[in-house]
């Protein structure tokens, strides 16, 4: 289990975090939220104890309340985001966070009755104005997360610092190291976008370099643009190190700010950073962009439709916290903008979630065995807490089926 955190979140980095709501509204939600969480556990197999006392050893997942007062009060006025922000300051914790969030992700349509899911809308926080990803804002939204510290993801990510998920071979995925499940996901979009010698490639969506050095490597003449000035940095350090800057070009530029005509479109779990009010303007850029008969890969994140409908109008703990401006779509969403926006067509689908289940553990163990290492470069207690339970409640999406990943290859109508 992980232990409960020594430090005081620092009100003046983590204000929310300071206090908790108390008095008599809050008393009166608390007590729902324990009526609830007493419903909600019993459907999802899980047990629910507070303080220290022994917890049952019977192979359920066990979620551990240590302050009862401080959970039941974040929960009640705040939902999801009450529920990350107590595991923040240590008011609840478990022996085994992702098997816990996983039996939870399973049954997540089911945990909360019908009535009160129709009555979302009037309880459920709306995304700030200024998390909307218009080309003034989408910058800062990007830098909250990426500009954290390069030095930050290598202390977790594989050698070719790739953020988003592994391609692993068939079962069992211990088999394979992480690079090589990387280097086998970036090796299938190239060949799905046909880049070869003197292809035109724009990547929408840098990282730090590793599919644009291996598009040049191939002979491509590659344009990879981003909003993170630290990726960008990086990247371009990479590439010159590995011989290739000459065929690559590295620029903080908005998609929505490129001109040019290309062979091969790729993006990389970029899609979650625009926005459902752009994915129309990210498409049909992609579309105006492309060759006639180009070829475009897309990597995205997915959740089922209709919990992104119903969810798109609410502002998690991941867009407070992680993703500010971030936002899943369902592939039918994907297609059905495809479809109305753009002469693309869809040629394939592959989709590998339990390939992401895999590698955010992998992500995961790496980051909690590198905790001091992240300390040392100036985060405090609770943003290493806010990360492990970011990517341990990621992982649990993905292992429960509830959050997919896919591979998308699209070709734009020949002339």
């Amino acid at each position: 289990m992980t232990a409960t955190p020594t430090d005081v979140p620092d009100p003046s980095h983590w204000p929310d975090l300071a206090d908790y709501p108390r008095g008599l509204r809050a008393d009166v939600q608390a007590a729902v939220v324990r009526r609830l969480l007493d419903a909600a556990a019993k459907r999802a197999g899980v047990n629910v104890v507070e303080g220290l006392d022994a917890y049952p050893l019977d192979g359920r997942p066990v979620l551990v309340i240590y302050r009862p007062e401080e959970f039941f009060a974040r929960v009640g006025s705040d939902g999801l985001i009450g529920f990350g922000e107590a595991w923040q300051t240590g008011a609840w914790s478990s022996p085994d966070v992702v098997a816990l969030l996983t039996a939870l992700a399973r049954h997540l349509p089911e945990l909360v009755p019908p009535f009160l899911q129709r009555l979302r809308h009037a309880y459920v926080a709306r995304p700030p104005v200024a998390h909307r990803n218009e080309v003034g804002n989408t910058r800062s939204n990007i830098s909250a997360h990426y500009d954290l510290s390069n030095d930050l993801f290598a202390s977790f990510l594989d050698p070719t610092m790739s953020y988003s998920s592994a391609l692993f071979t068939t079962a069992p995925f211990d088999q394979q190291t992480l690079e090589q499940a990387q280097s086998r996901k970036i090796d299938r979009i190239l060949n799905q976008a046909r880049v070869g010698e003197g292809t035109r490639l724009l990547e929408i969506g840098t990282g730090w370099g590793e599919l644009a050095i291996r598009a040049a490597q191939r002979g491509a003449e590659v344009l990879s643009v981003t909003l993170s000035a630290e990726q960008q940095h990086l990247a371009r350090t990479m590439a010159h190190a590995a011989g290739v800057d000459d065929a690559v070009r590295i620029e903080l530029c908005d998609y929505r700010e490129v001109e040019g005509s290309y062979d091969a479109v790729v993006s990389v779990e970029m899609i979650e950073a625009v926005g459902h009010q752009y994915w129309p303007t990210y498409f049909a850029t992609i579309d105006k962009l492309l060759v006639p008969g180009g070829r475009a890969v897309i990597q995205a994140i997915t959740m089922p439709h209709d919990r992104m409908l119903a969810t798109q109008s609410t502002w998690t703990w991941i867009n407070k916290y992680i993703f500010p401006g971030g936002f899943l779509p369902s592939v039918q969403a994907m297609d059905e903008v495809v479809a109305e926006h753009t002469s693309l067509q869809r040629l394939e689908d592959l989709a590998f979630g339990l390939h992401y289940a895999e590698t955010l553990r992998r992500w995961r163990e790496r980051f909690i065995a590198k905790q001091e290492r992240v300390m040392a470069l100036g985060f405090d207690e609770t943003f290493c807490r806010t990360w492990e339970f970011y990517l341990a409640y990621s992982e649990a999406g993905f292992a429960a089926g509830y959050l997919d990943v896919h591979q998308l290859t699209l070709q734009k109508e020949d002339a």
